[in-house]
């Protein structure tokens, strides 16, 4: 009797070959017993091979002893041998299950918190506004709020802002936040003067609001009136907030030193290697242990991080790349060092006299040569904006 083939796999069975004179009497007695037998062959020296039921394999015994024929199993198929093969490995497959357990329970972490799209509101603001919140390193998934309440509930916390969005793919939390647009405060401007900022030659003033107290080609001290802020005359007179521009020539001196070498880095070609396994913030170094060789490197990092589609593990690896490194010192000419140092104090002092500056002269003082370096006193003639404000004061106020 045959049985289906879903069921026997579930219960088991198992192709054994029968030895013997006469072997096929047993066929009889076992359908008479009613056991589970199919795919009966008769094989060219006249055994007998059949499929039959775990559980009728047994019965099959004193049959056997009847006739006095011998059994041999060949083959087992079902979920029985399935099971008992499962349980030899099962240290194999018991690692397996705390590894997916383990992965699980990584991916449940918070592992990563970043800002984004922050100008005036510091990252520290909004990483505290968001621990409130729950939001935190190692923190667990499932127990954080829904993406729209966390929004709304870090918003609530940081009035400047106009919107905050927050996204949580795999181990990373990203929170986006867009600033909300302040109207500048309009500064209140009292009466006021403008007077010279330094000491200077005028070249040019342009009063937009004020009286003129000064003429281009006038020497100026520091402090005195260029633009007053008293209009009228003594006996009619008025003070406005005094508005314009005055340009002037500044003189200043520099002391330039210039180097008369130039220092290279060459690679060598020399190299090693080390690997650290990464975890977290922690890393514990598998390959390339002793004391480098090299009296000069620079090492080249490259981080790899493990990562199951949007989940971002902890765990990684880091590959250290260390290369030899040699500097060589080149020799500069003097006039190639004197140039050079010439164009940076050019640089630094335009840079430091206002977007408007300009130089208008320049005249070498002094020039040496001493341990190396080229030293150079250079007399400057900038031309800038020399005004900046003085409150007028008011009697009786």
């Amino acid at each position: 009797m045959k049985q289906s083939l879903f069921i026997a796999r579930l219960r088991g069975y198992v192709r054994i070959q029968i030895r013997g004179t006469a072997c096929e009497k047993i066929i009889n007695p076992m359908m008479e017993k009613g056991l589970s037998v199919w795919d009966i062959q008769v094989t060219s020296e006249g055994k007998l091979e059949l499929l039959i039921l775990l559980r009728d394999f047994f019965r099959l015994k004193p049959l056997l002893k009847r006739t006095g024929c011998r059994m041999h199993v060949l083959e087992r198929y079902g979920l029985p041998f399935f099971m008992d093969r499962l349980g030899q490995r099962k240290f194999f497959f018991g690692g397996m299950a705390a590894f997916i357990i383990g992965l699980y329970v990584l991916t449940s972490f918070v592992w990563q918190i970043s800002v984004e799209g922050n100008d005036r509101i510091t990252e520290a603001e909004v990483l505290q506004a968001a621990s409130k919140q729950g939001i935190y390193q190692f923190q667990w998934k499932f127990r954080m709020k829904k993406t729209e309440d966390l929004s709304r509930e870090i918003q609530s916390l940081l009035p400047t802002t106009a919107w905050v969005g927050v996204e949580i793919r795999g181990t990373h939390v990203t929170i986006k936040i867009v600033e909300a647009t302040i109207p500048e405060k309009q500064q209140l401007m009292n009466p006021r003067n403008l007077v010279a900022s330094k000491n200077a030659l005028v070249t040019e003033i342009i009063s937009d609001k004020g009286k003129p107290m000064v003429k281009p080609n006038t020497y100026v001290r520091k402090g005195d009136v260029l633009i007053s802020g008293t209009i009228g005359d003594e006996q009619n007179n008025q003070v406005v907030v005094a508005s314009g521009k005055v340009k002037g020539v500044v003189w200043y001196t520099s002391r330039i030193e210039a180097p008369l070498t130039k220092t290279y880095k060459v690679y060598t070609g020399e190299t090693t290697n080390r690997n650290y396994l990464v975890w977290g913030t922690r890393a514990l170094q598998v390959s390339g242990y002793g004391k480098l060789k090299f009296e000069q490197f620079e090492t080249i990092p490259e981080r790899k991080t493990l990562a199951w589609r949007s989940f971002t593990l902890p765990l990684g690896w880091l590959h250290e790349r260390v290369l030899e490194v040699n500097f060589v010192e080149e020799p500069i000419e003097a006039a190639n060092a004197k140039k050079s140092g010439l164009e940076q104090a050019r640089a630094k002092l335009l840079k430091a006299s206002g977007p408007d500056a300009r130089l208008v002269g320049e005249k070498i003082l002094h020039e040496k040569t001493e341990n190396g370096k080229i030293y150079i006193d250079v007399h400057f003639e900038v031309e800038e904006n020399i005004a900046e404000e003085q409150p007028i004061v008011i009697q009786g106020e």
